[in-house]
């Protein structure tokens, strides 16, 4: 009989098996070895299913690795919608691109990148793109990265650029709208994302978790958006902002952006190439061709030279009922190559001074060149400025063409050097009009401080200095400065109890030209500086101060005097020891070195004749004890020395900053508070320059007779005195500069009390010339050559704030022109008066005081 054995059933526990029942046989793998059996697990202990993990266990508690790490945030991606495309005519989105570009951005779009446009909104925004607001957002983006590229004012349909950003816009858009999470536009192509955005975004891309801190970036190089902080950004932290310095930022001129003027555009561009020192021939050719284009649209902007079609025709009109009445006509500028064939008319022509290869003198601009006639000519105003070979002016006159093409050679009608045949008569002679910063900037308000708004188009929105545009970062800097600069500082007077009102931090003291192997001159140094370390209270002291050269009066460099490049360094060495004496000052001011044409390096072959501008600093292995000295002087105080450098960054930061020495090249550029304040740094004898190599034009008969008896050849053109209409031009500073007054000169004193002085006269027509060219060395390249890469450091447009022009061939002075003070402190030791010491002391914003003291 069969036994059947019912089946077990799943779960239930096998029965322990009795001793006397044999045991079941070991399991053995299939090398023989037996195989161990896993124990029963007890279900409460039963392992869970945890979720995969790619951390590696420690092999130690002592790493403290968790058992179950954190899961890493995957950012959701989102996932793009359906668009249904359209097509869009251009006409239809017209409008709203005339809002956004024009109104808002001041940009034009031509037909075609209107097209451009249109197609884009239609393929990717569909039939919501007025409804939704979506074309808006788009064109916004675009405009915006369109003035990230610099592409100018117009916008073309065919350029490159715009199809760069469309296609990059592309790929960043879901659903008809720009997508700004960790995928989409960063802050660096668009200014669309909010700035709490961009923390998140950061962190998304590196896979972490998004926090709540909020982060803001302002280093938009697009719109000119500096790094420099504002008050708003650093309230927690007053102690920093109470020193104005942290937003003062002194600019190499190798180091400042270089721009060139897009005539077609109309828009300033800059330069992407690497500059040298040796480039091209051809660069030469640029530098003149970006110097006229400058200079002819300043004037295009002028109001003299714009035409108007109401006006013509009123202007007929009156002519026609009354022949008698004349209008006021506007000046236009006719190209050289336009008078062939327009013999005996009258024309104004705009160019450059050259002298040709025969020794004649002409006028040459991007047509061609004309032998010039100025035996009749008169300066406009009379005497107001100097006329030199290199300079860009307005000539009037008649053109004169030729009778015989014979034996005229290189300055006749032969063409050579681009010179058309016959002579241009001239009569009156003129700069061209200069024009004034809020201007140019396009900034409304007397001192632009009014609201965030153009009075006609400029170039706000250009960062020329590369320290914020006005348009992006100027109102912020001018609230900044007003909480810093514009409060005045009162102390209490011991001895007559009464309250003194200070100058504050916003001055800067200028000392010009300090020979340190004079003896003398460190004396007269150490007693400005003790008048600022003992007479100012804590926290009022300058902010810089701007120590000029030439630091020995002869190229020793060049072996002109007793030494060598040893002896040079111990003048250095002479002057840290001096400065040592007056820590405080070490620790509260920057101090600016501007070298001259008798220092190192350059001066060890030149032998101090003209350098090749702009010029490098003192090397840093004349000025190490200098470094030193301010590096312990902030030690000893306890501060956080910024060092000796090529510039100071503003901006803010930690901590309160000591003080430090900046050499810096020449000319270079002084900003406070980004665009607010500009300051030119500039050492050369321009004066005597001048008188070298001025043309001499037809002057007064008194002057002329002057002239003849005293046997000069600069009295016929200097001497003479304009009118007193003229004395209105500009405005001389002329407080605590008593001394200077009673030694200048007059021309006519005995015989006209009322009559300008000789020294105010030559000051006028110094700074008048200077800004009316809009350059710093307005001369011929073999009477002071430049560095054609580099030209763009020499430029005065847009007007800077103020210029310091160290000449000690001219008298000491302060003088404002078309908004713009211009300072000239001479040498610090005053010629003629033993134990004397003159310098400058400027008040940020406001105007230069000559200050003279005895030691």
């Amino acid at each position: 009989m069969m036994i059947v054995q019912s089946p077990r059933k799943k779960g239930q526990k096998t029965p322990q098996q009795s001793p006397d029942r044999p045991e079941r046989p070991e399991r053995q793998d299939r090398a023989g070895n037996p195989k161990r059996t896993r124990p029963p697990t007890v279900p409460f202990f039963a392992p869970k299913n945890l979720a995969p993990s790619s951390a590696i266990p420690s092999s130690s508690p002592a790493f403290a690795t968790p058992a179950h790490p954190l899961r890493p945030f995957n950012p959701p991606v989102p996932a793009k919608a359906a668009i249904l495309p359209i097509i869009l005519p251009p006409a239809t989105l017209r409008p709203l691109a005339f809002r956004t570009f024009t109104k808002k951005h001041s940009l034009t779009l031509t037909s075609s990148a209107l097209q451009e446009l249109a197609t884009f909104i239609g393929r990717h925004c569909g039939s919501g793109w007025r409804e939704e607001g979506l074309a808006e957002k788009v064109l916004e983006e675009v405009a915006r990265s369109w003035k990230n590229r610099n592409g100018g004012v117009i916008v073309d349909g065919s350029s490159s650029e715009l199809k760069d950003i469309l296609k990059a816009l592309e790929g960043n858009m879901s659903g008809g709208k720009i997508i700004t999470g960790p995928r989409g536009l960063s802050r660096q192509n668009s200014l669309l994302l909010e700035p709490t955005q961009d923390s998140d975004h950061a962190k998304t891309r590196l896979g972490l978790r998004p926090t709540a801190t909020l982060t803001r970036d302002d280093s938009q190089a697009s719109f000119g958006m500096s790094a420099l902080t504002t008050a708003d950004e650093h309230d927690d932290d007053d102690d920093a902002l109470a020193d104005a310095r942290r937003w003062l930022k002194v600019i190499h001129a190798f180091d400042q952006p270089r721009f060139t003027y897009n005539v077609a555009k109309k828009h300033f561009e800059r330069e992407t190439s690497k500059p040298s020192l040796l480039p091209p021939a051809s660069h030469k050719t640029d530098a003149f061709r970006n110097r006229f284009n400058v200079i002819h649209q300043r004037l295009l902007r002028n109001e003299s030279f714009q035409t108007s079609a109401v006006a013509g025709a009123r202007a007929a009109s009156s002519r026609r009922t009354a022949p008698s009445a004349t209008a006021m006509q506007s000046h236009k500028i006719t190209p050289i190559a336009n008078l062939l064939g327009r013999h005996g008319s009258s024309h104004m022509l705009l160019g450059m001074l050259v002298v040709l290869p025969t020794g004649s003198l002409a006028i040459s601009d991007l047509t061609g060149t004309i032998t010039l006639d100025l035996s009749q000519a008169v300066a406009i105003p009379e005497d107001s400025s100097w006329f030199t070979p290199g300079m860009i002016v307005l000539i009037d006159g008649v053109y004169e063409e030729e009778e015989e093409h014979a034996g005229k050679g290189l300055s006749g009608s032969s063409g050579v050097g681009g010179v058309i045949g016959g002579r241009f008569q001239g009569f009156f002679v003129g700069q061209p009009p200069c024009e004034k910063r809020r201007a140019t900037l396009g900034v409304s308000g007397p001192d632009g401080n009014g609201a965030d708004h153009t009075i006609g188009g400029g170039f706000g929105w250009i960062d020329f200095l590369g320290v914020g545009s006005e348009r992006a970062v100027g109102s912020r800097m001018r609230k900044l400065e007003h909480r810093l600069l514009r409060q005045p500082i009162a102390v209490a007077d011991a001895d007559r109890g009464q309250l003194q009102q200070l100058g504050g931090r916003g001055r800067v003291v200028i000392l010009g030209e300090l020979n340190l192997d004079q003896p003398r001159s460190l004396q007269a140094l150490k007693k400005i500086l003790g008048l600022y370390a003992s007479g100012d209270p804590e926290g009022a002291t300058p902010m810089a101060f701007v120590i000029t050269g030439n630091f020995t009066a002869h190229a020793v460099m060049a072996r002109g005097g007793s030494g060598g490049s040893i002896e040079y360094k111990e003048y250095f060495d002479a002057l840290a020891s001096a400065l040592a004496e007056y820590p405080t000052l070490l620790t509260t001011a920057t101090f600016v070195f501007v070298p001259g044409d008798n220092d190192g390096w350059v001066s060890a072959f030149s032998g101090g004749a003209a350098v090749p501008l702009p010029r490098k600093p003192v090397p840093d292995l004349f000025t190490s004890r200098i470094r030193r000295v301010f590096a312990a002087a902030n030690a000893e105080a306890g501060l956080s020395g910024a060092g000796a450098g090529a510039g100071a960054e503003g901006g803010g930061g930690g901590g309160k900053k000591g003080g430090e020495a900046i050499w810096t090249s020449n000319p270079s550029r002084l900003s406070l508070f980004g665009p607010s304040h500009e300051l030119v740094l500039f050492r050369d004898d321009i004066s005597a320059r001048l008188r070298r190599a001025s043309v001499r034009l037809k002057g007064k008969a008194g002057s002329s007779a002057s002239g003849r008896e005293s046997g000069g050849d600069d009295v016929a053109m200097s001497g003479a005195i304009p009118p007193a209409d003229d004395e209105n031009t500009m405005d001389l500073d002329d407080d605590g500069d008593e001394d200077s007054h009673k030694q200048s000169k007059s021309p006519a004193a005995g015989s006209d009390p009322d009559a300008v002085p000789y020294d105010v006269l030559a000051a006028r027509k110094l700074v008048k010339t200077l800004l009316d060219q809009g350059y710093l060395a307005p001369f011929r390249q073999a009477t002071r050559p430049v560095h054609w890469d580099y030209t763009s450091a020499l430029y005065l447009y847009p007007l800077p704030t103020a210029v310091v022009l160290v000449d000690t061939t001219a008298p000491p002075f302060c003088v404002t022109y078309e908004g713009c003070h211009v300072m000239n402190p001479g040498s610090v030791l005053v010629a003629g008066r033993k134990g004397a010491a003159r310098w400058i002391e400027y008040e940020v914003g406001k105007v230069g005081k000559v200050r003279d003291c005895t030691f």
